[in-house]
């Protein structure tokens, strides 16, 4: 198996930067063009600096990040859920990262228990949570 399932082993991150660009594309595949999220306005009147990411896009960008992981061994996502804890604001780089917690073999599969979250460039932590995959053995 090319991939590194070892307990401990860091899984390669995915990163994005937050954004209007961003934003836009994922409320345009959703229908969640929100004002939010679109305008600097709506963002303060929410009590932010301006417009916000979907905590979603989080969610979809550690989806992005496992998919990627997986895919070149035929690997499948069993499960993957995260808490919103904080938003991904304009002009931060947003990077997805994963941490094998635990491997067991179940059938004709090695399943992989994570602990994946996304994070700012300055380390803050925004969307914690957990993942398994699977792979054939």
């Amino acid at each position: 198996m090319a991939v590194d399932t070892a307990v401990g082993a860091e899984i390669p991150t995915f990163a994005r930067e937050a954004g209007l660009y961003a934003w836009n594309r994922y409320a345009a595949v959703n229908d969640e063009f929100v004002l939010i999220h679109m305008d600097d306005d709506a963002g303060r009147a929410a009590g932010y600096d301006g417009a916000f990411g979907m905590g979603n896009l989080q969610f979809a960008w550690l989806h992005c990040m496992l998919r990627a992981w997986t895919e070149a061994e035929r690997g499948r996502i069993v499960r993957v859920g995260c808490n919103f804890r904080a938003p991904s604001l304009k002009g931060h780089t947003v990077t997805a990262h994963g941490l094998v917690t635990g491997v067991r073999e179940e059938g004709d599969e090695q399943v992989v228990d994570l602990e994946v979250w996304t994070e700012t460039e300055e380390g803050s932590r925004l969307a914690p949570g957990t993942a398994t995959v699977a792979f054939p053995r």
